[in-house]
Formats: structure tokens, sequence, C-alpha cells
């Protein structure tokens, strides 16, 4: 009986969970999982926790998968929030940083 009410709560969040992403906006997704990272991060103690344990080879196993994809979902997370705030940096830091525009204003003599 409880394997069938674990079953059909899962089934129940992976619906809901689907219907509510699709109906993110595009520019909101971003921010959004940024934000949930820090889910992840708790994700990431607790498959410390289940990995940890010595109760069977298969928790011990699961408790791996967990750890290596939450992580990957943490670093993963953070590369696209970098890369979304570098989107918003000023021209002049972005230019230098890439080395093909100059700041022509310092150099044109004008004040």
């Amino acid at each position: 009986m409880t394997a069938v009410l674990a079953l059909t709560l899962f089934a129940v969040a992976v619906f809901l969970g689907i219907e509510l992403i699709s109906k993110v906006p595009p520019t909101l997704h971003t921010p959004l999982m940024s934000g949930s990272n820090a889910v992840s991060g708790i994700t990431v103690v607790g498959a410390l926790i289940s990995a940890g344990t010595d109760h069977r080879t298969l928790t011990t196993v699961l408790g791996f998968l967990a750890v290596t994809l939450a992580v990957i979902n943490v670093v993963g997370g953070f590369l696209v929030t970098h890369r979304m705030l570098a989107m918003f940096g000023s021209r002049k830091t972005v230019a230098n940083k890439t080395g093909s525009r100059t700041d022509r204003s310092s150099t044109s003599g004008e004040d």
C-alpha cells in the first residue's frame, strides 16, 4: 500500500512540475532557476547523508547518483546565472574582456 501511495505522489509531482515549468515565461526562467540552486544545495547534503549510510548497496548507489546529479545541477545553475549577469554588465567592461573594443570617451580628449 505504501509503494502505491509513493508512486502516485511521484506521478502527481512530475505532472505538476511539468505544468508549472511550461507556464513560466522565458524571461523569468533563468532567475527562477538560479534561485533554485539553494534547493539543489540541500539536495546535495541529503544525498551525501544517504550515500554515506551503510544500509544497502542500492542506497549507496542511489545516493551517489543523487550527489552527482545535484552537483551538476548546482554548477550548471551558477554558470547560467554568471552568463546572465554578464549580459547586464556595462559595455566597457564587456568590451575590455573581449579586447575587441576600446573606451573612446577617455581617449578623445573631450570633457
